[in-house]
């Protein structure tokens, strides 16, 4: 029986049962698309990298002897459609059976079960093989429960998996050390030198400059940075391990001017692409403690395994259990469009020019840079949810919507109204000065809420917190701060709203 099988953009997994032996009934398909590049506009290092890595995948899988059908983005027979390349090729291969990989995006999971629906010929779907979980363990493991905390489904897995788990208790007696890893780094535990691979991907960059695709961001105008094999990736990983895992927990939420990435692993991109699997990330960071747990606190560990076991398979599940309505959440109302400066970097405000231009120059910023500066800024200024989402989605190269829309939507901007976080992430200037040295050489005072050079998020949250009040006061975790402002005199709260909406009215100025 002569088989089309397809495979994704993100589902680079070699080590997946389908590649186990080749077929000479069987062939693979893979396209770099306009379909693709176009909904919305990506970094230029997200899409040099995506190609980049499906032509090696590619690659190696003629290698192994599997026939490959691969369409380059200006090649002559490619549409440009994910279902008008998949008609051509069942048609011109004389195909009986159409397969393909589950996708992790609800557009392109529509798209092929519509496609498929109208086949007159078999269609079998099968699993990445990738994830800890099921696309609807997490329906499953929330059912009939009034809030998703993600604690409590984090908690279920370690035990799940026994992963640092003794006797069915946290090893380190904790199951979560979140208290020791807020650290501000001041340059007192130094940080290698960052892997870089180079890869010269200079004929890629051609290719996109050729089909007159639009991306934003920069490029090293020959090589690129992060991992395009598994090869590489396993290079990562281990370096990781070796040189960044003994402060990573103390750091992770730690900003810097003089530092981008500071002991953070840079493997999301191999990680999201299906490079590399969950799995064997945590079991090589798990052999590495063992190795050396007298070197390496638990704290460091457990803070990097939360992220992947409990936050990564908490967001996936939570896409499927929620989309396609979630997609549409507003719970705040914002209509505002993002600033000009999200694009350039131009602002005045330090951490947002220094999170901002790492994310133009690297396509890269870590959790905390998205969450508490640019997300907290989006989110103080009321910008609409559909614009963040398109920015984020977009800027970073190891954004792929199934995690990007939940921690964007949901964690950073609230806009589900309390699905996935317990209360909005927003700050004001003294969050970011604890984390960061950004406020040191800030035009603006980080101790300063009225006057023309106060720190702009300082009198952006009093703002935020009084606009809302009658959607949040009720917020478990928000009565300390709303006994604060109800206590502030009607004069000054007048001044934070006149200040607030001159910033929001001229945010280029800013």
């Amino acid at each position: 029986m002569r088989k089309l099988r397809l495979i994704l953009g993100d589902q680079l997994n070699s080590q997946h049962s389908w590649f186990l032996e080749a077929n000479e009934n069987v062939t693979y398909c893979m396209f770099e698309m306009r379909q693709e590049t176009d909904y919305v506009t990506h970094h230029i290092q997200k899409v040099v990298g995506f190609f980049a890595a499906m032509r090696n995948f590619a690659s190696d899988l003629e290698k192994s002897n599997h026939e490959v059908v691969y369409f380059n983005i200006n090649d002559t027979k490619n549409t440009q459609s994910l279902v008008d390349n998949l008609a051509l090729l069942l048609k011109e291969k004389n195909i009986e059976k159409f397969e393909y990989l589950s996708p992790d995006e609800y557009r392109l999971d529509t798209q092929l079960k519509e496609f498929s629906a109208h086949l007159n010929l078999e269609t079998e779907i099968f699993s990445t093989e990738h994830f800890y979980t099921e696309r609807a363990d997490l329906e499953t493991f929330f059912k009939g429960k009034k809030q998703f905390l993600m604690e409590n489904f984090y908690r279920n897995m370690r035990k799940k998996h026994q992963i640092l788990v003794v006797d069915n208790q946290p090893e380190g007696g904790k199951w979560n050390f979140d208290a020791s890893n807020r650290k501000k780094w001041k340059g007192e535990a130094l940080i290698p030198q960052e892997i870089s691979f180079d890869i010269d991907v200079t004929h890629i960059i051609d290719a996109i400059e050729k089909a007159e695709i639009k991306t934003i961001g920069k490029i090293n105008s020959k090589y690129f940075e992060y991992p395009i094999s598994r090869s590489q990736a396993l290079i990562q990983l281990a370096y990781f391990c070796e040189h960044l895992l003994v402060h990573f927990g103390d750091y992770q939420d730690a900003m810097h001017t003089d530092k981008i990435y500071l002991f953070h692993s840079r493997i999301s991109f191999a990680m999201n692409t299906k490079m590399i699997s969950p799995k064997e990330i945590i079991e090589t960071v798990l052999e590495t403690y063992r190795r050396q747990e007298n070197v390496i606190d638990i704290s460091q560990v457990e803070g990097f395994i939360r992220q992947i076991l409990g936050w990564r398979e908490y967001m996936r599940g939570m896409y499927w259990m929620l989309m396609p309505d979630y997609k549409k959440e507003n719970f705040f109302e914002n209509k505002n469009k993002l600033p000009d400066f999200f694009w350039t970097g131009k602002t005045k405000m330090n951490c947002l020019k220094n999170a901002i231009n790492n994310s133009l120059d690297n396509g890269y910023a870590h959790h905390i840079q998205r969450l508490m500066i640019t997300g907290n800024f989006a989110l103080l200024t009321q910008i609409h949810p559909d614009e963040i989402d398109a920015w984020y989605l977009g800027i970073y190269v190891d954004a792929i919507e199934w995690v990007q829309l939940p921690n964007t939507r949901g964690m950073s901007q609230f806009a589900d109204g309390g699905k996935i976080a317990t209360k909005p992430y927003v700050s004001s200037g003294s969050y970011i000065s604890k984390m960061s040295n950004y406020c040191d050489a800030c035009v603006y005072k980080k101790a300063k809420k009225f006057e023309a050079d106060a720190c702009p998020f300082n009198t952006l949250y009093w703002n935020f917190l009084d606009e809302k009040q009658e959607k949040l006061s009720s917020n478990f975790r928000m009565k300390m701060m709303y006994s604060l402002l109800n206590k502030m005199s009607s004069e000054d709260r007048t001044k934070i709203k006149e200040k607030a909406n001159h910033i929001i009215e001229h945010l280029d100025e800013y």
